[in-house]
């Protein structure tokens, strides 16, 4: 995969900036951001944040495993990347994720004939989608906090290594 999105910090950049100049001065009409990424307060006057980039993540994170941008022709009127996910959540986000995702459990899952792998694998993308959608809520103060999504990513790396499902290709 390669990289589209450059908006996360736009918090820290800000604040360094807003140090080296009036306070008078900053304003959120020169923030800059992806079509897609930029959080809804951003359109709206509100100043960058530790929550827009929350948002970012957040969509970024859908992005990712459900190979879906967020300016999909698809996404039209009150349809979003994060009201589709939501709306699959849970039992549905096996039929969003990329489907490039899986061939690789559903190769083992036929080699053992077990369904161990695979449904270790949807209960971490199930993980994965929920903090997607819990970090690109509309209303900032209901975010996820970093500090809760870290510890999140590395529960579901545990389970997802802990469950067999990676192969290690050395073996």
């Amino acid at each position: 995969m390669c990289a589209h999105v450059g908006d996360f910090g736009l918090a820290r950049f800000l604040s360094n900036a807003a140090t080296n100049t009036s306070q008078d001065q900053t304003s959120s009409a020169g923030i800059k951001g992806s079509v897609g990424y930029v959080p809804p307060e951003y359109g709206m006057g509100g100043m960058a944040s530790a929550h827009g980039d929350v948002y970012s993540y957040g969509i970024l994170l859908l992005e990712m495993f459900t190979g879906k941008r967020p300016t999909n022709d698809m996404f039209k009127d009150s349809l979003s990347l994060h009201e589709f996910a939501k709306m699959a959540l849970p039992d549905q986000v096996m039929r969003i994720v990329d489907p490039r995702l899986l061939l690789e459990v559903r190769a083992l899952n036929n080699i053992q004939q077990c369904n161990s792998p695979l449904s270790k694998m949807q209960e971490c993308l199930v993980s994965i989608v929920e903090i997607g959608v819990t970090c690109s809520v509309e209303s900032p103060n209901k975010r996820m906090k970093i500090r809760d999504i870290v510890m999140e990513m590395h529960a579901i790396r545990d389970l997802y290594l802990g469950a067999g499902i990676y192969q290690d290709s050395h073996n």
